[in-house]
């Protein structure tokens, strides 16, 4: 039987009761907590070789560190008395994991962009993610503590204020809702005197460099004709040719994938299985990709079809259990690439036409992979840049974003209510974020002290 919205509603006030919004200015770190153990405890499954650089990448600065610690904050957060409001979290709600890319109807979008560790979970998980990360990479930007809190505030106060607006919509407009980076542009230019237009110069050329960042010229730049046929370029270690990996047998693992290619395509539309019917695959190099994603498999497949100078770029990402599982539960699929799938679908307004999963049966046993385009009109806010205004409208930005995604999966009613219109959330999460910001500090020089100490291997500089 469904409740309907007022009792809905009631229930996210009663969860009030139960977990005041002061509450969630308490930080509890997990008891015995060894950060370093948790990070050398992921290394199983990843490539050796290349564990040091994902050491190293996180030792670079307190806010690498954190886009490599989801583990770690989610021991912590554990720690805490749980809402229960579940959503799909994205579960590693980083300022990062949000960016602009095509939408099927090839317009640029502003969405989350990263889903390795999503899972079904309490909201606040995500929203303390995300406002610690705007203190973190304040922090790293030089601003003050006061401009640190503005911007955290602000992410916080647009996701309540999104989610207060998307309980007073019919679920269908919740759905379609999202965010047109040009249209976004136009609102925004319209409120700004000639004089302050030429502010805008350096982010217009960079949604116009954002439309050529697609497959061709992927392609252009990751390949190279040689003796007549197309190959991807090698750019050890950081992209390999399977002919010059020396951890895998090429041709075998070359051919698996071929045979693989025939099971990820059922996991798309009938439509879009046509289209990719179009190709076939010709070249497979590893790519080493992100920061908490180093080590992991990443393959960049080009697949080419009968027409000269017709290719498409896919990749193809390790996908192993979300870094939540332990503290949150396991996922209901057994396909790791299934379950990112599944969530990036739920809570992106539009996904790419190619987002799959396949399974690999591998001599290290089977490996599940989420595949999607390479690249396709990708941007990405270029974060040490940013001064505080301009973080700020980053921030608002994605709170909104993040309560779309959250009332198109979760009970908007019910987390509406629970929220309330006063800032006593938002408040409460700001001094949460300020706290673990700290916390994070800490557990960043205790990664260099691991890696002075030789407890760590960290490759710097790759």
């Amino acid at each position: 039987m469904q409740l309907t919205a007022e009792e809905r509603a009631a229930l996210g006030k009663a969860v009030r009761e139960a977990v005041p919004l002061e509450s969630h200015a308490e930080v509890r770190p997990a008891a015995g907590r060894d950060p370093v153990g948790l990070l050398i405890g992921q290394t199983a499954g990843r490539v050796p070789a290349l564990v040091p650089i994902r050491h190293g990448r996180m030792l670079v600065s307190p806010f690498t560190f954190y886009r490599g610690a989801a583990l770690i904050m989610a021991a912590d957060l554990a720690q805490a008395q749980s809402t229960g409001l579940a959503v799909q979290l994205c579960g590693d709600a980083h300022l990062s994991n949000f960016g602009a890319y095509a939408s099927p109807e090839r317009r640029l979008v502003f969405d989350i962009n990263d889903f390795d560790e999503t899972l079904p979970g309490s909201f606040e998980w995500d929203v303390k993610r995300l406002a610690t990360s705007f203190v973190v990479a304040g922090r790293d930007n030089g601003f003050s503590s006061k401009r640190c809190r503005e911007v955290t505030l602000a992410a916080v106060r647009h996701y309540r204020e999104a989610i207060r607006e998307f309980a007073g919509q019919p679920i269908l407009d919740v759905w379609y809702a999202r965010l047109d980076i040009e249209e976004l542009v136009g609102r925004y230019k319209a409120t700004l005197s000639s004089g302050k237009r030429k502010g805008l110069k350096a982010a217009e050329g960079r949604l116009a460099k954002a439309y050529t960042r697609n497959s061709m010229q992927a392609i252009g730049k990751l390949t190279a004709v040689v003796d007549g046929r197309r190959r991807i370029v090698s750019n050890p270690p950081l992209v390999v040719p399977m002919d010059e990996l020396t951890d895998v047998d090429g041709p075998r693992v070359l051919a698996q994938l071929q045979d693989m290619v025939a099971g990820y395509r059922e996991t798309l539309q009938q439509d879009r299985r046509h289209l990719l019917d179009h190709f076939r695959l010709t070249d497979v190099a590893h790519k080493v990709v992100g920061v908490g994603s180093v080590g992991t498999r990443a393959w960049i497949m080009l697949l080419e079809s009968t027409v000269a100078d017709e290719a498409l770029l896919l990749q193809a990402k390790q996908a192993g259990p979300s870094a939540l599982s332990t503290y949150a539960g396991a996922s209901e699929h057994s396909n790791q690439g299934e379950r990112v799938v599944v969530g990036q679908r739920l809570m992106q307004a539009a996904s790419d036409i190619f987002l799959g999963w396949l399974r690999a049966d591998t001599a290290d046993g089977e490996q599940d992979y989420y595949v999607r385009q390479l690249r396709d009109w990708k941007l990405s806010a270029d974060i040490e840049t940013l001064n505080p205004e301009a973080m700020t409208l980053y921030a608002r930005l994605c709170g909104w974003t993040l309560a779309r995604a959250h009332a198109r999966s979760g009970d908007r009613f019910a987390l509406s209510a629970y929220l309330g219109k006063s800032d006593r959330f938002d408040n409460a999460v700001a001094d949460f974020a300020t706290a673990y910001a700290d916390q994070n500090d800490r557990d960043h020089r205790a990664l260099a002290a691991a890696a002075a100490g030789g407890r760590i291997e960290a490759h710097t500089g790759v």
